[in-house]
């Protein structure tokens, strides 16, 4: 394992932060109808254009920041692919996407069919263009119950 998977697992475990469709964490007994809705979000019908939401953030992310970006878990890394090949990824099914933010110290985690990217250790300035890129798309950035700020 190289120096940078293992930098991958450790921010794996380190507080995080969610760009959603959804502006708060669902309560666990909720009385709404989340997986209805997930379920919803996921079909062939709506899941292109989640995904074209993430790709437009991640895009732009990577004008400020350089990414390595880790595919299906595979120990090798690319450095900032080709906008093309970071958006064809994110399109693919099965597809997890690591991207190391190493200026930063920030991982953005993605796997597919989900509704969500989750931001591990976010800095204060990858958060704040997470949140403006994210608001800009119709998504939200919010902290799970136990980060609450």
């Amino acid at each position: 394992m190289n120096s940078e998977t293992e930098r991958i697992e450790e921010l794996l475990d380190s507080p995080y932060c969610v760009i959603d469709f959804l502006p708060y964490q669902v309560p666990a007994r909720s009385a709404g109808q989340f997986f209805a809705v997930e379920e919803l979000y996921l079909s062939k019908s709506h899941y292109p254009e989640l995904l074209h939401k993430f790709a437009d953030i991640l895009l732009k992310l990577n004008c400020f920041y350089d990414f390595k970006v880790y595919r299906n878990d595979s120990s090798r890394g690319y450095l900032n692919p080709k906008p093309e090949s970071l958006e064809k990824w994110l399109m693919e099914n099965p597809i997890v996407l690591n991207i190391l933010i190493n200026e930063e110290n920030t991982l953005i985690s993605f796997t597919r069919d989900s509704t969500c990217m989750t931001l591990y250790n976010p800095s204060v300035t990858v958060l704040k263009y997470a949140q403006t890129l994210a608001a800009a798309n119709g998504l939200f950035v919010w902290f799970p119950r136990q980060y609450d700020i």
